[in-house]
């Protein structure tokens, strides 16, 4: 008896291996996979700018990446609801400092570091979790910061700009090789209507980026939605996968893009992985 409708899951175009170095880019999801990926022994390096949800966002993390331009004092921002932290639009609040001379040697620290793993990773995941976007003196952000709803515009972007950004990411890198995926987490926050509208864009926009010969797509999105259609696999909100669901998403991955021969590395290294959290918890 079948009790579950099953998404059919071919061997991916593109392969990890343990000799690979990985950066993940994008949603929650995003780092959900790193976590896994780092408890199986992969050399990797999760959101070097924090948790990022649109592909423009993403768009520009990268361009930071390859340019490695320095933040500098018209990048910081003054964190609202009383926060009296200092971080930038590009950067999830877990950089905030209290100054921005604290923020300032951080963020360009981190930004030297991760230039430097970018420069010489070879397998990149990008995960997409919205396409609206908020807007601030006509810039896209990645975070609002706490500030005032008042001072950004919400926009959706468009199928031709995310299928740009897609195209671009691959054509712009041919030495790395990319693997994209749409987050399975909804963003009912927007309302189901356009959360539905703002993933059927997203999963568009990947289409012809994905068929290129250096990249691929992960069926994330459609796992969650149909093999584990049901509440249990989900978090107390109703909205993140629980727990279980997001080790059955990464077998799924496993499945997907880790070559056989490396099963027994991996698994051995979860173990690790696991022997050492246990000991940190029991002292």
């Amino acid at each position: 008896m079948k009790l579950i409708t099953e998404i059919p899951l071919r061997r991916s175009k593109i392969s990890l291996t343990r000799a690979d170095r990985i950066l993940t880019l994008g949603s929650c999801f995003s780092d959900n996979m790193a976590a896994h990926l780092r408890d199986a022994g992969f050399d990797m390096l999760a959101n070097p700018f924090g948790t990022l949800y649109n592909p423009e966002s993403i768009e520009s993390a990268v361009r930071r990446l390859d340019s490695c331009e320095a933040y500098s004092e018209a990048d910081c921002v003054e964190m609202g609801a009383g926060a009296s932290r200092t971080c930038s639009f590009e950067h999830h609040t877990s950089f905030a400092r209290k100054s921005a001379e604290e923020f300032l040697e951080n963020a360009n620290r981190r930004l030297e570091e991760s230039r430097r793993f970018w420069k010489e990773c070879n397998r990149v995941l990008v995960t997409y979790g919205t396409a609206r976007v908020w807007r601030h003196g006509g810039r896209t952000v990645s975070n609002c910061l706490k500030r005032p709803a008042a001072e950004f515009t919400r926009d959706l972007l468009t199928l031709g700009r995310i299928e740009r950004i897609s195209e671009n990411l691959v054509l712009a890198h041919p030495d790395k090789q990319f693997i994209f995926t749409v987050s399975p987490i909804r963003y009912l926050s927007e309302g189901a209507e356009a959360n539905t509208i703002s993933k059927a864009l997203l999963h568009l926009g990947i289409q012809k980026a994905a068929a290129s010969p250096s990249a691929d797509y992960f069926p994330a999105w459609e796992l969650m939605m149909d093999e584990l259609r049901d509440y249990r696999f989900y978090a107390a909100d109703l909205v993140h996968p629980s727990d279980v669901a997001v080790d059955y998403l990464w077998e799924k991955f496993l499945a997907f893009c880790i070559p056989e021969s490396e099963y027994g590395a991996v698994r051995d290294a979860e173990k690790a992985a696991r022997r050492l959290r246990h000991r940190q918890i029991t002292g």
